[in-house]
């Protein structure tokens, strides 16, 4: 980016070192303020007011590394299983079904892993439907009576997780099989190998960079999950930032706590990034054929139907009818507060979606413009929030923000005689930052791969015209990348909408997620079922347009 940079930079009658400052310095400043709560983080569990780290190592630590380990490797191991298996039936054979399934199976999706351990201990517990009628079929009076699995236990988190976790690991693996050649296909199958064989030898190695990049997400998104552990009572580390700050009031012991979370993170996302760079694979440019499906017969069609229909079932259609059930109150629509909640969502959500994406695509073209080291490097950093816990980018954020809030109060109240009291705290700005952040990697990665695909000749020729770079980037830019802005926005808003643990600690009033949480922390399912089908309706429409523009 040395004389083309120039060269798009320049504009007659004005130096180009001014103009690569000022993007430089508007780059700089996104990504300080992106990676701010995590370094604040760092800093409270290095010079903590009371020392409780010796403490934590004696009792909890151990409970909640062992309760996120086996929840990680339990969901990883899970969704890689069922993601890997349905991406290569749809991609591989036909069978009845296909065509929908293909998408169906994206629509768990839709649904927050809370809102289906929700729905599952709703469904199978003592008082659900299941056991109820077991019990009048077969005259049993009491539990003693009859057996029945323990619901709220660590491997059912793992079901529900992993249920709504999967179709990222399906969505990375598919398009991984879709792009293999089916010339190699085609020769295992002459040489005689067998279905096992050509999954096993031949598709596997191929996709193992995308199933290891896909279970990595999971592995991350069941790190940040709270609802979920918190239902079912199983101790994680992200539950234990929520017990020892909220309820022991020891800042420094809870961000100790998140800086294991963020260990784990780092440490998980670099063996993913060595898995795929130990594998690279590259397919001829020449005569490319496309894997044909294989047309699957009898009852092997029908196994591969079923198979690809479990995960459907359980992870979206299972606990959307349960959810669906309760709403059918109408009274419970017009309950107080739901109105509010809703509006305050769609309010907050969408203005850190489209701040978010501003920031990703401002930052993204000011860094590949000013050609300075510094924001090149900063760049990867701010994909971290993306992998952070909710909860650890509150602690981040809120604890800075509360002593600035306190300090501008004492502020107001010397000058004007009144006490405001804290003007910032609580407020839907502070859970907008927290969303800008905490999925500000979604935007900044889909505008860094967008902004590559365009040739440099198109904004040399807009410069040499005469335009600015700010006019280069509104005329030329953003009508190319223009799909990937909108699916970034639709991410982004969509999973600000399911946010949970950030949203608990930030926000005073209700959202969406909030609502449901609180009203199934004192098990009115009915009371949360409005809000919770609200939530799966805005990720299904999400799903489907992605699903859309995936074709």
């Amino acid at each position: 980016m040395s004389d083309q940079t120039a060269q798009i930079l320049s504009q007659p009658g004005r130096p180009a070192r001014r103009r690569v400052n000022l993007w430089s310095v508007g780059a700089l400043l996104i990504a300080l303020i992106v990676i701010a709560p995590l370094v604040a983080v760092v800093w409270f569990a290095l010079n903590p007011t009371e020392n409780i780290w010796p403490h934590l190592l004696r009792t909890t630590l151990p409970r909640y590394l062992t309760n996120t380990g086996l929840l990680m490797a339990g969901t990883g191991l899970l969704t890689g299983v069922v993601g890997t298996a349905c991406a290569w039936l749809v991609v591989m054979y036909r069978f009845p079904g296909r065509g929908w399934l293909q998408w169906a199976l994206l629509m768990p999706l839709a649904v927050p892993a809370y809102v289906g351990a929700y729905a599952l201990v709703d469904l199978l517990d003592y008082a659900g439907p299941v056991q109820t009628t077991l019990r009048n079929t077969f005259g049993w009076a009491t539990s003693r009576d009859y057996w029945f699995p323990q619901i709220r236990t660590r491997w059912a988190a793992v079901v529900v997780i992993g249920a709504s976790l999967y179709p990222y690991v399906y969505l990375l693996t598919r398009a991984a099989f879709r792009e293999q050649s089916g010339a190699g296909y085609e020769v295992a199958r002459a040489l005689g190998v067998g279905p096992w064989g050509r999954f096993g030898r031949v598709g596997l190695p191929l996709a193992r960079p995308a199933i290891a990049a896909g279970v990595a997400v999971v592995m991350m998104e069941t790190v940040n999950d709270f609802g979920t552990v918190d239902y079912f009572a199983v101790q994680t580390l992200t539950t234990g930032i929520f017990s020892v700050w909220r309820q022991g009031g020891n800042l420094g012991g809870a961000a100790q706590i998140a800086c294991v979370i963020l260990t784990v993170i780092v440490v998980l996302v670099t063996l993913e990034k060595k898995s795929r760079r130990r594998a690279r694979f590259a397919a001829g440019a020449r005569n490319v054929r496309p894997v044909e499906p294989v047309a699957l017969h009898g009852w092997r069609a029908w196994m591969a139907t079923v198979i690809c229909t479990i995960p459907v079932l359980v992870g979206f259609v299972l606990p959307v009818s349960v959810i669906a059930s309760h709403a059918m109150n109408a009274a419970e629509w017009a309950a107080p507060g739901l109105a509010q909640a809703m509006t305050r969502t769609l309010i907050i959500c969408g203005s850190a979606a489209v701040l978010a994406v501003l920031g990703g695509v401002f930052m993204v073209y000011g860094t590949r413009l000013s050609g300075r080291r510094l924001p090149q490097l900063l760049l990867p950093l701010t994909a971290l929030g993306y992998a952070a816990p909710g909860a650890v980018l509150a602690l981040g954020i809120l604890v800075p923000l509360a002593a600035f809030d306190n300090r501008l109060a004492d502020l107001v109240l010397a000058v004007t005689g009144t006490d405001p009291g804290l003007m910032l705290t609580g407020s839907a700005g502070v859970v907008v930052l927290a969303y800008v952040v905490r999925f500000f990697a979604i935007s900044e990665g889909s505008a860094d791969a967008a902004l590559g695909r365009i040739p440099a000749s198109l904004p040399m020729a807009a410069r040499s015209l005469g335009k600015s770079a700010g006019q280069t980037l509104a005329r030329v830019h953003v009508p190319l990348i223009s799909a990937s802005i909108g699916s970034a926005l639709l991410l982004t808003f969509v999973d600000a909408v399911k946010e949970l643990p950030a949203t608990l600690m930030l926000y005073r009033h209700d959202t969406l997620s909030t609502r449901v949480y609180a009203k199934a922390s004192l098990e009115d399912i009915s009371g949360a079922a409005p809000a919770a089908l609200i939530i799966c309706g805005v990720g299904l429409c999400a799903v489907l347009l992605l699903a859309r523009a995936n074709r």
